[in-house]
C-alpha cells in the first residue's frame, strides 16, 4: 500500500509541486483524522468530518512546517491562521479528542526540498511567533536567569497568573480557585466542588481556631479565606501581584484582616515558623523537580513538631518520563514547569525526615473542573476577549481542553499527599484511622 509519505518522495522526484493539501498528508503519520482545507483550494481528510481546519494564509502553513505538532498548530491556530470549524474557540475539547492519534513526522529531505519548492523558499523564513508566545527555555537563561532562580521563577508566574483578574472572574467564577475542585458527585456545580476541596484540606490538616496556618502559593486567596472565616490565623504568600492585591481587598472586604494576610512574596522569604499546618495547592508544579528536597525541607522547617501538611499538585502517571512539559505548555501556559509521578514526591517528602500519613489521587476531579472552567470561558467569551485578547482567550481555552483530555486519558493525575513533622519520639498526636469525610 503506498502511503503519503511515499507518495510525496515520488512526486519530489518528478519535481511536481505540492499543494497545501499534500504537504499537510507528508507531515503527518496516517490517515488524516478530520479535514482540512487550504487557502489553495486543495483539502485533505474525511469529506464527513465534523470538524475542519481552515489553514487561511501561507503563514499557517509556515508555522505548521517549520514548528511540527503541537507547538506549529498551536501557533496557527492562537494567530488567527488556522481557523476551526465545528467547535467554539472557548472549550475546543471535542476537536482535540477526535485528533488525539494525530501524529506527525519529519518529511525526507528531499520532501522538504519540494515543500520549499512548492510554498517559495521565502515563505518557510520562520516568522515570529503570536505575542503570547515566551522564549524558549535557552533564551530565558541569558535573560531572565537560572531556572528556578528567585528572578526567573517571579517571571515564569507573571506570565501565567498576572493576565487580568477580571479575566480570571469570569473564567474561575466567584471563589476564583484556580486549582482542582473536589467533587462529591459528578453533577455538582464547580462551587460547589471547590467549597469542597478547601473543607477537605482543612479538615486533612486537622485545623480549628487558635491555630496557625502557613499556605503557600495561595493565588487569590482562597484557602486562606476559607481557614481565616473559621478562626485560623493564616499567612498566604504568591509571586503574582495582581493576585496578591485581589485577596488583601477580598480579605478586608470579609472582615478578616485581624486573622489573615496574602504577601506579595516568594515563599523562601517567609521567616515565620513553628505553624501548626503547611498547605501548597499547585505550587509543586512551578518550582522544579530538581528542588523537591529544598521545598519539602522549607516546609519542615515552618512545622511545629506534630505539625501537618499537604501537598496538592499535578503529577504525571508514571516517575520514569521527563519531567519538563511540551512545547505548547512550556512556551504559552507554564514556563519552566516541571512535573513528575507522585513516587518522586513522597520519596522526596519521606527523604527529608517527614512521614506521609496518606495520598489519594483526584484525577477525575480535575477533567470535570476543567470541563466547568471551559463552559465558563464559552459563556464568557465576548467579556474575555475584551480584557485579555482573542489570542490570549484561545490559549486559555486550547490549554484547558487539553489538560481535560489529559487528566481524562491518564496522562496526568492529581495527587494530595498529607505528612506530619514527628517530634523526637517519633510518636503520633493524629487519631489512627483518617480523621475526615472523604
Amino acid at each position: 500500500m503506498t502511503t503519503f509519505r511515499d507518495r510525496s518522495d515520488v512526486l519530489a522526484e518528478l519535481g511536481t509541486k505540492l499543494t497545501i493539501a499534500e504537504i499537510i498528508e507528508t507531515l503527518i503519520d496516517g490517515p488524516v483524522p478530520v479535514r482540512f482545507t487550504a487557502f489553495d483550494g486543495s483539502a485533505t481528510g474525511p469529506e464527513d468530518s465534523e470538524f475542519v481546519l481552515e489553514i487561511r494564509n501561507p503563514r499557517g502553513i509556515n508555522y505548521l512546517v517549520n514548528a511540527l505538532g503541537d507547538l506549529g498548530l498551536a501557533r496557527a491556530y492562537i494567530a488567527g491562521d488556522l481557523i476551526v470549524h465545528g467547535v467554539h474557540p472557548g472549550d475546543p475539547y471535542p476537536v482535540l479528542r477526535a485528533i488525539q492519534s494525530l501524529k506527525f513526522h519529519r518529511p525526507s529531505a528531499l520532501t522538504l526540498v519540494t515543500i520549499a519548492r512548492s510554498l517559495g523558499w521565502e515563505r518557510l523564513r520562520p516568522v515570529p511567533p503570536p505575542p503570547q508566545e515566551t522564549l524558549p527555555r535557552w533564551r530565558r537563561v541569558a535573560l531572565e536567569g537560572l531556572r528556578h532562580s528567585k528572578t526567573r521563577d517571579a517571571e515564569a508566574i507573571h506570565h501565567h497568573y498576572d493576565v487580568s483578574n477580571a479575566f480570571y472572574e469570569h473564567v474561575l467564577g466567584p471563589s476564583m480557585t484556580y486549582t482542582c475542585a473536589a467533587y462529591g458527585e459528578p453533577d455538582w456545580t464547580l462551587e460547589q466542588a471547590q467549597e469542597n476541596k478547601y473543607r477537605l484540606v482543612f479538615d486533612k490538616l486537622k485545623l480549628k481556631a487558635g491555630d496557625r496556618l502557613l499556605d503557600i502559593g495561595c493565588g487569590w486567596g482562597g484557602m486562606v479565606r476559607y481557614a481565616a472565616r473559621r478562626g485560623v490565623r493564616v499567612i498566604g504568600a504568591t509571586l503574582s501581584a495582581e493576585q496578591a492585591a485581589w485577596a488583601q481587598k477580598k480579605i478586608a472586604d470579609e472582615g478578616l484582616a485581624e486573622l489573615a494576610e496574602v504577601r506579595h512574596s516568594d515563599y523562601r522569604d517567609i521567616a515565620e515558623s513553628g505553624f501548626d499546618a503547611v498547605s501548597s495547592i499547585g505550587l509543586t508544579e512551578h518550582i522544579g523537580v530538581h528542588n523537591y528536597p529544598s521545598y519539602f525541607r522549607f516546609i519542615q522547617g515552618k512545622l511545629r513538631e506534630g505539625g501537618l501538611f499537604l501537598n496538592h499538585c499535578i503529577t504525571r502517571h508514571d516517575n520514569t518520563r521527563t519531567t519538563k512539559a511540551g512545547d505548547f505548555i512550556d512556551r504559552y501556559v507554564f514556563p519552566d514547569g516541571e512535573l513528575i509521578g507522585s513516587g518522586r514526591i513522597i520519596s522526596d517528602i519521606q527523604n527529608v525526615g517527614l512521614e506521609v500519613l496518606h495520598e489519594e489521587n483526584l484525577r477525575e476531579h480535575y477533567a470535570l473542573t476543567l470541563a466547568e472552567w471551559c463552559d465558563n470561558l464559552v459563556e464568557n467569551w465576548d467579556a474575555c476577549v475584551a480584557e485579555a485578547g482573542e489570542g490570549t482567550a484561545k490559549v486559555w481555552g486550547l490549554y484547558m481542553a487539553g489538560s481535560r483530555l489529559g487528566f481524562q486519558r491518564n496522562v496526568v493525575q492529581l495527587h494530595q499527599v498529607l505528612g506530619v513533622k514527628l517530634g523526637p519520639d517519633g510518636l503520633w498526636n493524629v487519631p489512627l484511622r483518617p480523621w475526615w469525610n472523604p
